[in-house]
């Protein structure tokens, strides 16, 4: 009998499933731990968790018999996925459970904004009957645009349709046949702040995203516009809204996440007049909750008996035995996927990947979805190793695949071409000791640690430029790891690969830009 431990409250539903499941024994302790926690893993084959449950390499090491974690929810943060990794344990977590939720809650933060029902009720609570001060806005035939066609995003476009609304949305990451299946019309960035009367944020934080509403884009909105952020703090930058609000061009913001969580009580944003705001609800309905605990119960229970994988985010559909075999190249695409999806913000129409020499003899297809999974990871935060295909296809990205068996310069390497927003060569190999590295970008040959916060900056081949790039970084106090140099001597280019230890602020971007000499200087994070 496989042993199973639920160490956080879960919907009887789920419970069921699991009780219920042959070959399964179930033990419910929610709320352990420390020194409890790692006594009741020492014997589990699966555990069920959710927040409250922190999943630490120390836990992972007293669970000698485990074989998955299942997450009910989409965030992993409480559990140590390299450790889990590291032993064969599959780590799931269940990233469509609260989509309906979440979209719902949005389109009830714009109704609630558009008809200043929060501010109408506190009114009239306080013995008012202010029927002039809130006069609203009516929905119909008012232009709504949706930023991030992901799942939760067409569910809200498909809302906003329902009430008679003109929806558009941004979304530079739809190509191809995605255009087509759309269903609203996709405008540019600057288009959609110029059209919209409402404007509605569904994509992950990035650091592309982060920061996406600000002081520039708030000025080429039309007055009065209303802002609703559902989806992650950071990506509204909240001073700016502030300001906005306050000048009168942003007529109302709902928020239901915020960078800094929970905010100041006295926080201005909240306390003003034209803000409405949740604490961080929009996936906390009851039937989100018993969804994600049917879905984390079904995928424990098939894995653990039937040996089926869903949802995964570290572990390929795969023996253990063979993922220990291709583990340096999976991690190794993941990182070229990241690479490549950082350098092209935008959409992607196909991706070639060609494995040779060692490399070629190997099962592929899970080293292909580490790639995608790592490049996805630009465009939507619930992309995994399991759903990474599907979300490529549904973006109209082409994945070519091919085989060398020799390889002219590596014993086995895997070389990534990105066509569409950019069109970017870069080449990954496995060294002795299973130690990956980025071994060439475009023309540029080298041999660098892809980990971490990295800086690709390419320059004329001038004197002084590694100088002023290290008292720039120094300035701003950022440390140097590692460097990287290549040249092209006949173009007379160059370029760097920068291990930093942190990421630099917008400004110190701004100066490594502006030195002389310097084309380009571009940020990526590599994960560790």
């Amino acid at each position: 009998m496989a042993k199973v431990l639920v160490s956080d409250k879960l919907d009887p539903q789920g419970l069921e499933i699991l009780e219920q499941a042959p070959g399964l024994t179930v033990v419910y302790e929610p709320g352990l731990k420390g020194d409890d926690l790692l006594a009741a893993v020492a014997d589990v084959d699966g555990l069920v968790i959710r927040s409250g449950t922190q999943v630490t390499a120390e836990v992972i090491a007293a669970a000698d018999k485990l074989k998955a974690i299942g997450r009910a929810g989409i965030g992993v943060d409480n559990v140590d996925v390299p450790a889990a990794t590291a032993r064969g344990i599959a780590v799931m977590n269940t990233p469509s459970g609260n989509n309906i939720t979440t979209a719902e809650h949005a389109f009830a933060l714009l109704i609630s904004l558009a008809r200043h029902i929060p501010q109408a009720t506190a009114s009239m609570k306080s013995g008012k009957w202010e029927k002039s001060r809130f006069t609203g806005m009516e929905l119909y035939n008012r232009t709504f645009a949706v930023v991030g066609l992901g799942n939760i995003g067409r569910i809200v476009a498909r809302r906003a349709k329902a009430f008679g609304m003109k929806v558009i949305a941004y979304d530079p990451f739809l190509s191809g046949p995605a255009k087509a299946r759309a269903e609203v019309e996709l405008v540019s960035f600057d288009e959609m702040l110029t059209r919209a009367d409402a404007i509605s944020i569904h994509v992950p934080r990035t650091p592309e995203t982060t920061g996406l509403l600000n002081d520039e884009t708030f000025e080429k909105m039309r007055p009065g516009v209303l802002i609703i952020n559902a989806a992650r703090g950071g990506i509204v930058d909240e001073a700016a809204l502030l300001r906005a609000l306050e000048s009168g061009r942003v007529g109302g913001a709902a928020m239901d996440v915020f960078a800094k969580e929970p905010p100041s009580p006295d926080d201005p944003l909240v306390q003003h007049e034209h803000v409405i705001c949740t604490p961080h609800l929009g996936a906390s309905t009851e039937q989100a909750q018993i969804n994600v605990a049917i879905a984390v119960a079904e995928q424990v229970r098939d894995y653990l008996v039937d040996g089926v994988i869903g949802n995964a985010l570290n572990v390929p559909s795969i023996s253990k035995e063979l993922y220990e075999q291709i583990r340096p190249y999976c991690e190794l695409g993941e990182k070229l996927g990241r690479f490549q999806g950082q350098l092209c913000p935008g959409a992607i129409d196909r991706v070639e990947i060609e494995y040779s020499g060692d490399a070629s003899g190997l099962e592929v297809a899970p080293i292909t979805v580490s790639i995608l999974k790592g490049m996805l990871e630009s465009v939507t935060d619930e992309v995994n190793l399991v759903n990474a295909p599907l979300i490529a296809k549904e973006h109209g990205i082409e994945v070519v695949e091919s085989k060398v068996s020799r390889s002219r310069d590596f014993a086995s390497a895997i070389s990534t071409r990105v066509v569409g927003c950019a069109n970017r060569y870069i080449v990954g190999a496995v060294f002795h000791g299973n130690q990956p590295r980025i071994v060439r970008i475009d023309d540029f040959m080298l041999e660098a640690v892809p980990k971490g916060s990295t800086l690709l900056i390419q320059n004329h081949d001038q004197p002084g430029v590694v100088g002023s790039v290290g008292t720039v970084l120094g300035q701003g106090g950022i440390n140097i790891s590692r460097m990287q140099l290549a040249l092209i001597p006949e173009r007379s280019l160059a370029a760097m690969l920068v291990n930093i230890d942190r990421a630099p602020e917008e400004a110190v971007m701004k100066q490594l830009r502006s030195l002389p000499h310097v084309i380009s200087a571009q940020l990526v994070e590599l994960g560790s």
